[in-house]
């Protein structure tokens, strides 16, 4: 999962890189929930990984 939000990250970056300003901002806003759902997908990761271990 952590793997397929980062593809989807970078994928919104390089699109938002071709729009115009406004909607720029909008894509590179979206990317950032993305990224923030990344981090939480790998600390949720990182504590079940703890607990196996």
């Amino acid at each position: 999962a952590s793997e397929t939000l980062g593809s989807a990250s970078e994928m919104l970056i390089n699109f938002a890189a071709s729009l115009e300003t406004s909607q720029r901002k909008t894509a590179l806003g979206i990317a950032q929930v993305v990224m923030l759902g990344e981090l939480a997908v790998n600390q949720a990761l990182d504590h079940v990984e703890l607990k196996d271990g």
